[in-house]
């Protein structure tokens, strides 16, 4: 028996694709003389690698950075294996031989991920300098080891920690990078993020690594000019009813409706990423009406107050997603709300 098509989700997403080309060859433009790569780890920040890294590819990036070897199968499924690093570097003789198995190039994070590079056949990789992050990386004062030293090293890269912020920081980072640069052999730098791109030339060297600012988020306002919204997800309303005084809200009745009101359920929860931040002050579109959200986000469900706009069983409502507006709103951060996204939105 052959199985049916599932029916259209209640819940959907629509990808801007050309504000997502435009957002990078925005951001390569103002990485100067450099070339701006794209980071598409956590499933291209949740908008999904199959729709976001054709449209990067096509608007002009060649360098794609993933976190997990998990994330490449996918991803070499659009992208020449070349163009194709992995941020956690190999962690055992398993991984490495992934690696070469499939092209993809390790990021070396430690002399013991050097030693076992080495070890088990060597080749091109990069190498990732902690320069005053203190998560993964060599230390400055590792650079001369011989391990490091027997490396071949594309891409020499290190990442800021406070590229947000006017932060002192930022200026010692860069002396680090710039000192260790001189002791380690490699053809080609890179170390500012999204943010970094901002901070000026200095951070430029030869490749950024944009991922926020590809996906419409503005870690620094100096990108909101340069920075389109790229996801637009929607819910289908479940159910209308009509509430009268006295009748409460969902879990813990957390709510209370002082007068009658038509209340829309809708599709959505914190198993899509609509966390419970995000329900208190929030609001839900319909159309250019906004419809504040009552009582609190449940898992797969979140109550809306209609007010007088027609809503029916059906619709779909649509999910403010500008990131820094909804960031500001739910204090929850712009890279939390983006990549927390569940798994039930449909393309569409």
């Amino acid at each position: 028996m052959t199985r049916p098509e599932p029916p259209p989700a209640s819940l959907q997403m629509r990808i801007d694709r050309d504000a997502l080309m435009a957002n990078w060859r925005a951001l390569d433009r103002l990485s100067g003389t450099a070339t701006a790569g794209a980071a598409v780890k956590a499933n291209a920040y949740g908008l999904g690698v199959d729709r976001v890294a054709p449209a990067l590819l096509r608007a002009g990036a060649r360098e794609f950075f993933l976190a997990h070897w998990s994330e490449v199968a996918p991803l070499l499924g659009h992208v020449d294996p070349a163009m194709v690093s992995v941020l956690h570097g190999p962690r055992n003789a398993a991984e490495a031989a992934y690696a070469r198995a499939t092209g993809a190039t390790p990021i070396i994070n430690s002399l013991r991920q050097a030693r076992l590079w080495n070890e088990t056949g060597g080749g091109r990789c990069h190498l990732m300098i902690d320069s005053g992050i203190n998560r993964l990386g060599i230390a400055p004062t590792e650079a001369n080891d011989p391990e490091i030293a027997h490396l071949d090293i594309d891409i020499l890269l290190s990442h800021l920690a406070s590229a947000d912020e006017d932060s002192a920081l930022n200026a010692r980072q860069l002396s680090v990078f710039r000192q260790v640069s001189q002791q380690v052999k490699a053809r080609r730098r890179s170390f500012g993020n999204s943010a970094g791109i901002m901070l000026g030339a200095d951070y430029h060297f030869d490749l950024t690594r944009p991922g926020i600012a590809l996906y419409g988020g503005v870690p620094v306002s100096s990108l909101g000019a340069h920075v389109a919204q790229v996801a637009f997800p929607e819910a289908a309303v479940l159910q209308v009813r009509a509430l009268q005084p006295g009748d409460s809200v969902g879990y813990n009745a957390q709510w209370t409706a002082r007068r009658a009101t038509r209340a829309a359920t809708v599709s959505i929860g914190y198993a899509d990423g609509f966390l419970r931040a995000r329900g208190i002050g929030g609001a839900l579109g319909f159309g250019d009406t906004a419809l504040p959200i009552i009582g609190r986000v449940s898992m797969d469900m979140v109550v809306v107050d209609c007010g007088d706009a027609p809503v029916c069983e059906g619709d779909y409502l649509s999910i403010p997603f500008d990131l820094p507006a909804a960031s500001a709103l739910s204090g929850l951060s712009q890279y939390e709300i983006l990549t927390t996204i569940g798994h039930r939105f449909q393309p569409v």
